[in-house]
């Protein structure tokens, strides 16, 4: 008898042993937006941008003191004259297929990259060819000197230079691609995919990670999540019973309104981004009324900061006003241009708007319902604009819609197109005149709002030709001043996000400036 209780002991440890051995670790996580856009280069939401890190890599990344590191690749080297950039990729690059990666796959997806990224076209403007060594070794080879050449590979944010196989990277840039194979740390279940409902990813079983301790955006991306399901639930009091029920583990961008509820909700913690956000107001450049500089200058002038981060955040514990154009508290941090613009001053935006001959072109502003950080920014920017004489439609829907819109649609609000939007960046998006965005003033290369002026990219390429921090600094506050005086976009002030967590979700000690799942685990 008492053998067979030491043997049914046994057996059951073995059993349980078992078990533990395959049971999966699943993290279920409600992201800031659905997925509708998979392909990065083409779309510039934040949330393709996070699908994007979870199964591509990049050949340089951020550290947690944004240092630029080698990710995939291993080893680099420049010429005395600054002109050939040669880098050697690191061993053991695969990608989800099974094919190794290699320099063609690299050099396409840079291509692909520079054709849409701001700091990618001016490095494109001074490139001689790019060329193939051997499999795994390429050169960049310029014809002028491009200092900022590996901040902008590692660029951090949209648009980041995730590398693709060959075959995807060579579809045109300013088509969308389907593409869902990388060389990243996680696979996405694509046949599994549900618009609307539930994205899985599941650990790469092949990835190599670096062999540096994880530091922001690089070092070694280890997995210790068999697999990651975004689950999209749209109503924010739906998103908050769930974590505290204990049905999902994490939500990504917390409703202000529901912080005070989950601090003393146990088993449930908040965590604080140490990056933070800026509120932008973007117009349209291509259609009336703000196709005509004047009215442009009478929407920066009638715009006031505190109204928007009241209405989007509410506690003041995680917003500030700011008009620095490369956000507070960073390198290039300035109220340049500035004087008397985002103060809400009505009468002189009436002035302006009476020198352009104002005709009451009703401004089209879309208003995205489901994403809360951002979604009180078209009401508040209709009130303050009507108060200095415009007329204002805020036109709802979610904002993979929005985002489908602005990005394809250049014609008139009849037409199917818009007038202005409100969106927000994050500040490693924004940083300095090379990578900001909304600074690109490219024309049909720009990003939506597509603003035109050579000016403009004659001063962004002082910067880029600066070579002392003072020089550095003179040349970021001449585009400032430059771009409120012709107005590419409005700063709205500045924000942190929030994320909600249950207790037994284990995250980085540092928090990289984008939501990854590399270094989370799960008890």
């Amino acid at each position: 008898m008492r053998r067979l209780v030491v043997a049914s002991v046994v057996a059951l440890i073995a059993a349980l042993g078992s078990f533990a051995a395959s049971a999966e670790t699943v993290l279920k996580v409600v992201m800031h937006s659905d997925v509708k856009a998979l392909d990065p280069i083409w779309s510039g939401a934040y949330i393709t941008r996070n699908f994007g890190y979870m199964i591509y890599d990049t050949l340089f990344a951020i550290d947690e003191k944004f240092q630029v590191k080698p990710q995939m690749v291993d080893t680099w080297n420049t010429s005395d004259d600054g002109l050939v950039w040669t880098f050697k990729l690191r061993d053991g690059l695969e990608w989800h297929d099974g094919t190794p990666v290699t320099s063609d796959d690299c050099i396409a997806s840079i291509k692909r990259w520079a054709s849409r990224d701001a700091m990618g076209q001016k490095m494109a403007s001074v490139l001689s060819e790019y060329k193939a060594v051997d499999p795994k070794t390429f050169q960049i080879v310029l014809k002028q000197k491009f200092g900022p050449l590996l901040e902008a590979l590692g660029k951090p944010s949209v648009v980041v230079p995730f590398m693709m196989p060959k075959k995807m990277a060579e579809v045109d840039a300013f088509t969308q691609s389907d593409n869902a194979i990388g060389s990243g740390p996680f696979i996405f279940k694509k046949e599994a995919w549900k618009p609307g409902e539930k994205l899985i990813f599941v650990k790469n079983p092949k990835y190599k990670p670096r062999s540096e301790p994880m530091s922001g955006l690089s070092g070694g991306k280890v997995v210790n999540i068999d697999r990651v399901e975004w689950i999209w639930i749209p109503d924010a009091e739906t998103q908050v019973s769930a974590l505290i029920n204990g049905e999902i583990d994490m939500i990504e961008s917390l409703d202000y309104d529901h912080i005070p509820v989950l601090e003393k909700t146990k088993g449930v913690r908040i965590v604080t981004s140490r990056v933070s956000n800026q509120y932008v107001f973007r117009m349209n450049w291509l259609t009336a009324p703000f196709n005509n500089v004047k009215v442009r200058q009478a929407a920066a002038y009638a715009l006031s900061e505190e109204e928007f981060l009241q209405a989007n955040i509410g506690d003041k514990r995680f917003y500030r006003t700011c008009k620095a154009m490369f956000t507070c508290d960073s390198p290039y941090a300035s109220t340049a241009g500035m004087d008397g613009l985002i103060e809400g001053n009505v009468a002189k935006a009436k002035e302006l708007l009476a020198e352009a001959k104002y005709d009451g072109t009703v401004v089209v502003i879309p208003q995205p319902t489901d994403l809360g950080v951002i979604k009180q920014l078209a009401p508040v920017a209709k009130a303050q604009l009507e108060r200095a004489g415009f007329k204002v439609d805020v036109q709802p829907m979610d904002w993979q819609s929005m985002v489908t819109r602005l990005t394809t649609k250049k014609g008139l609000p009849s037409e199917g197109g818009w007038s202005a939007f409100g969106t927000s960046w994050s500040q490693v998006d924004i940083l300095d005149p090379l990578m900001t965005p909304n600074l690109a003033a490219t024309c049909e290369k720009a990003r939506a709002g597509w603003p035109c002026d050579p000016a403009l990219e004659k001063l962004r390429d002082k910067f880029v030709q600066a070579e002392t921090p003072e020089e550095k600094k003179a040349a970021a506050d001449a585009v400032q001043t430059y771009a409120m005086q012709v107005v590419t976009h409005v700063p709205l002030g500045e924000w942190f996000a929030v994320s909600a967590v249950r207790d037994n979700v284990v995250l980085p000690a540092v928090l990289p400036p984008v939501t990854v799942f590399w270094g989370a685990s799960k008890k």
